[in-house]
């Protein structure tokens, strides 16, 4: 059986954006929301945080590509890039999760995020 693997952004109680992997999205959120996530939203100043988006990877490795793309651009472009896939920003509390297939993504392709 294959694991569905996400590249996911969390929009943080200080307004931060937060990038990270898993295969589970509803478990990883609550892990960060409850303070055993990752380290970056342990402090409760960072919580409750949001995801606001998701992409789905046929792999571990397409997935940790895509964070790792994320994570080096600056706050603008991260902005533009979650418009670009259909976040509406400003943030709001409602606005539901986005998530993409993105499963038939070449390693090209998550370069050029």
């Amino acid at each position: 059986m294959e694991t569905t693997s996400y590249f996911y952004v969390l929009r943080c109680k200080d307004g931060t954006l937060y990038g990270g992997y898993t295969t589970d999205l509803d478990r990883r959120l609550k892990e960060h929301n409850t303070g055993v996530g990752a380290k970056y939203t342990r402090p409760s100043y960072r919580r409750p945080a949001q995801m606001v988006y998701a992409e789905a990877h046929a792999s571990r490795s397409k997935a940790t590509k895509a964070e790792a793309a994320f994570k080096k651009l600056s706050r603008k472009y991260k902005e533009r890039y979650l418009k670009n896939e259909g976040v509406q920003i400003p943030f709001k509390k409602t606005d539901p999760r986005i998530v993409v297939d993105k499963k038939e993504l070449t390693d090209a392709d998550a370069k050029e995020l």
